[in-house]
């Protein structure tokens, strides 16, 4: 049954309230945000039989729906959207960064890691002054410095080793064409090159999205990106050697070590070595706590090195355990209940994950941090009148872990594509170079990531405890990426595939999503275009203008910090139904989905 009177009459209040004077705290500026807010670009929802393509940008999504039209697979659909990414949204992601991808082939689904990883001449200490503090987030990042191997390419090979059926070279061709004929600039990519303060500085990525009097492409303007496509043409033909190997190699060694600032420490071996991993995915039950339907789901997120679906798991079952099962979303008291639910969650991800090759799980196993008497004791630490504030880390094992956690650091950047084939082969992919921009290094007309600064900056606490996401060679960091398969528990049916962009937050709106479709049944494009909201284990955070005052002031009567932000989420999801599919893509960018 969809809660008619308690989520529609809380869309149609929301909604309503986009325009009320902002009561945004003066250190609303505080919370980062991985990309600037652009225009809001209206989206009607989706729907169709066969397939299905939801990507950031209608060039992607056009480009998957194209691999899909000519008998590819949804693996194929997912590489030719993401080299169209990789042009037409380069603030995003790209062949020199990474990206997790959840696969499910009907029988089995498959998490495939292509997380970048630190050289193995980075230390603990890299983002370390020589006064013993911790660098400025944009000190560490714009340079070679924070540059960490890139390995979507080598993760997307992996992949379609298995997984695809059209040739890897034909999966490039929409990409290639579009870098070397052009395509249009949009009013995003616009905006936030004119917002940027560093790309600029660097003098490849000056001479391509600049013009001689240091402006920024004009909307609506063809660029063209005739590097990229010979690149583009070399990995087509050649496959990721062309990438981590050769001369294509030695010039992002070149760009990381000999930047005359902030040199990083990447080498050729280490781009030569670089390994994808395939993991298990982290999957659990879930039941919808109000739901007078007997369905149960299983949903699947990435395992460590990825914090989004342990975090996000923890966030639905702690909140199952309170009275906001019994509470409207527009009512002030569930979003008490879900930001306590978020301090709670975040405070165990910020002891506890990390890379699961350097970092033992909490009692031997991530899924203790999901284990229902943990949550039900996580829950009651929850009270209906005040707020927590800031939550400790629990203890989900006999013995307290021997470690620290981690300070609050900025987290940024990304995108994501879901794709459904009309086999029923379906997958969730987020990527990323971290910051918007990266880097803001450009080698052979692609930028490289700063994936690096999502470790922690500070090794060790004060004690002398190590924190677990601490820089170590070879490791790779921790993330928030949570690209997220749901599946009906009993049949196995596919029912739901989304993901988001947006550094830490993005677990936040994964979460929403996942509770506006499972729990109160909303199609994919209400559910995101419900208001943003979420805690870090600091203020509550809501989106900028999407709140009423009295909402707000009930929140800080129950002794919330409120910070209303801008929450510039990028949410793509497909869902299956008895009608067929149902797609939506966030109107906070410039989503498309696509399909028949």
């Amino acid at each position: 049954m969809k809660p008619f009177p308690l989520v529609f009459a809380s869309l149609a209040l929301l909604g309503a309230c986009s325009n009320v004077a902002s009561t945004r705290s003066p250190a609303a500026t505080e919370i980062h945000q991985p990309e600037g807010v652009s225009a809001h670009s209206p989206q009607p929802g989706w729907r169709g039989q066969r397939f299905a393509v939801a990507t950031a940008n209608p060039l992607a999504s056009e480009a998957g729906a194209a691999m899909l039209k000519a008998g590819g697979s949804a693996i194929d659909a997912a590489i030719a959207a993401q080299m169209v990414l990789g042009l037409v949204e380069p603030q995003s992601s790209g062949i020199g960064g990474g990206a997790f991808l959840l696969h499910h082939d009907g029988r089995q689904t498959v998490a495939f890691d292509g997380r970048e990883t630190a050289p193995a001449a980075a230390g603990e200490n890299l983002f370390i002054n020589a006064d013993g503090k911790p660098m400025s987030f944009h000190r560490a990042v714009i340079g070679g410095r924070a540059v960490g191997v890139p390995g979507v390419v080598r993760m997307l090979e992996m992949a379609h080793a298995e997984y695809g059926r059209l040739p890897w070279a034909s999966l490039f061709e929409p990409a290639i064409r579009l870098a070397e004929g052009g395509f249009p600039v949009g009013p995003r990519l616009h905006a936030l090159l004119k917002a940027d303060a560093h790309l600029r500085l660097d003098g490849e990525a000056a001479a391509y999205f600049y013009d001689r009097e240091g402006q920024p492409v004009a909307v609506g303007s063809t660029l063209r990106n005739s590097e990229l496509a010979a690149v583009l043409r070399r990995i087509a033909t050649e496959g990721s050697p062309a990438l981590h190997q050769g001369e294509i190699a030695q010039a992002i060694v070149h760009k990381v070590r000999r930047h005359p600032d902030n040199p990083g420490t990447l080498s050729l071996s280490d781009l030569a070595g670089y390994q994808p991993q395939r993991r298990q995915p982290y999957c659990s039950a879930y039941a919808p706590p109000r739901s007078t339907e007997p369905r149960r789901y299983r949903i699947c997120g990435f395992p460590p090195p990825s914090s989004g679906a342990i975090a996000i798991v923890q966030i639905l079952g702690i909140l199952g355990n309170t009275a906001a099962t019994s509470l409207p979303f527009a009512d002030p008291l569930w979003m008490h209940y879900y930001s306590e639910a978020a301090r709670l969650a975040f405070a165990d991800r910020a002891r506890y994950v990390a890379d699961p090759a350097f970092a033992a799980a909490p009692a031997g196993s991530w899924y203790s941090l999901i284990a229902p008497d943990y949550l039900s004791a996580r829950a009651r630490l929850i009270q209906a009148g005040s707020s927590m504030k800031v939550a400790e880390p629990g203890v989900p094992g006999p013995v307290p872990a021997t470690r620290s956690s981690m300070p609050d650091q900025i987290e940024h950047g990304t995108t994501h594509l879901s794709v459904v084939d009309g086999d029923g082969n379906a997958l969730a992919m987020t990527s990323t170079i971290e910051d918007a921009f990266g880097a803001r290094q450009m080698v052979r007309g692609f930028l490289l990531n700063n994936q690096l600064s999502d470790f922690s900056f500070l090794p060790r606490d004060d004690h002398g405890l190590p924190i677990a996401n601490r820089v170590e060679p070879g490791k790779r960091p921790r993330s928030s990426m949570s690209p997220t398969l749901v599946f009906d528990e009993l049949t196995g049916e596919l029912v739901l595939s989304g993901g988001s962009p947006g550094g830490a937050l993005i677990i936040h709106y994964t979460a929403k999503l996942l509770q506006a479709t499972l729990d109160w049944q909303l199609t994919p494009q209400e559910a995101i275009e419900l208001p943003n909201f979420g805690s870090l284990n600091g203020p509550t955070l809501l989106e900028e203008g999407r709140f009423p005052p009295a909402f707000v002031a009930a929140l800080r009567s129950l002794g919330h910090e409120v910070r209303e932000i801008g929450m510039s989420s990028g949410l793509q999801a497909i869902s299956k139904g008895v009608r067929g599919y149902s797609g939506g893509a966030d109107p906070r960018r410039e989503g498309r989905v696509v399909g028949e």
